[in-house]
């Protein structure tokens, strides 16, 4: 089953380890789940990292943004940019999400109230919005 990760639950997993987000690794890890990304969500990731909200916590969980970089190259497979989708979110910086799943027909994990709140149209478009993997 493919996925997309929004960046908050990749800092939850690669970051954090929250433990709401050890079944997602698990998944990744036992090749369950097929991971998919673009360049630009990299990116972001990337930005974030950067957050000086995040930079001590990253410090506090010992991890290094070469770790979680390493982490996402390792396990994402980076596809082309998806066209936009035919719903769109009320934050402009979660549709490429939105975009790549409706796309792919894939899962997508989210944290973010704009996508969740999305369930019911997405739904409509074969995609199925979660916080975590079952």
């Amino acid at each position: 089953m493919r996925v997309v990760l929004d960046t908050n639950i990749v800092l939850d997993a690669f970051v954090f380890d929250d433990p709401g987000a050890r079944p997602l690794k698990s998944a990744l890890a036992a090749h369950q789940l097929e991971w998919i990304a673009t360049k630009a969500m990299r990116d972001e990731l990337v930005r974030v990292l950067g957050y000086p909200k995040i930079v001590p916590r990253m410090l506090f969980h010992q991890v290094s943004v070469a770790h979680v970089l390493a982490q996402f190259d390792g396990q994402a497979m980076l596809v082309d940019t998806a066209p936009k989708a035919g719903v769109t979110c009320r934050d402009p910086d979660d549709q490429m999400f939105i975009d790549l799943a409706v796309s792919h027909q894939a899962l997508l994990l989210s944290k973010d109230q704009a996508v969740l709140c999305m369930r019911k149209r997405l739904q409509g478009c074969s995609v199925k919005v979660q916080e975590t993997v079952d």
